[in-house]
């Protein structure tokens, strides 16, 4: 899993109420055998004209913000279907984290795990912060996952939290499988005193 501890960047605003994970990827661009290439179809129905060419008012498509790392959002945020492919093609477009009051449940855990850290803020401190970087978009946001602060150009912080364990996983770059294995050694003390207490349990199939 990647890992993250903290991204500064480009913050770009998208402050829409229930963006739904077929707006973040549709579902015609997930018949394909692998998902490399999703970045280049993030908010493609939001980010194209009816011919397919860019539509050069969508906001991703018109600098700075075409290289943010950052996106700012509204309520609900990934709520819809449950695919990971809208977390993957947020991290290959180049997104490190997510602000939004709420999110789709399974989407926010989908974030942890795909190498981008979703913060919940509230709504009035997200559009202070979209009202401080209106004038000079550029500059950048940091969102440091080790103190759970957000911080602005101007000196602004606000503070998250992020649920304990999937904290730990994307700080440390580790999946469920690799998480299990940093108790090892509590397994296998439980497995020594288990075993004396059951020994049946453990000879299944001798």
């Amino acid at each position: 899993m990647e890992q993250l501890r903290k991204v500064t960047g480009v913050a770009a605003p998208m402050l829409r109420i229930n963006i739904d994970t077929d707006q973040i990827i549709p579902a015609r661009f997930l018949v394909r055998i692998t998902e490399e290439g999703l970045g280049a179809s993030l908010f493609y129905n939001w980010a194209h004209l009816p011919d397919g060419a860019p539509n050069p008012e969508f906001l991703l498509n018109r600098q700075p913000w075409t290289g943010a790392v950052i996106l700012l959002a509204d309520r609900n945020f990934g709520c819809g279907s449950s695919r990971e492919a809208a977390p993957r093609a947020l991290r290959q477009f180049g997104f490190r984290s997510v602000i939004a009051p709420s999110f789709g449940g399974i989407f926010y855990n989908n974030c942890f795990r795909n190498g981008i850290l979703p913060v919940q803020l509230d709504i009035d401190h997200i559009k202070a912060l979209a009202a401080e970087l209106e004038p000079t978009p550029a500059q950048g946001v940091t969102v440091d996952l080790e103190t759970e602060m957000v911080s602005t150009p101007g000196g602004q912080r606000y503070a998250f939290t992020a649920p304990r364990l999937m904290r730990r996983m994307l700080l440390e770059g580790l999946d469920e499988v690799a998480l299990t294995e940093t108790f090892g050694a509590q397994i296998k003390e439980f497995r020594d005193q288990d075993g004396v207490r059951r020994p049946w349990v453990y000879h299944i199939g001798e």
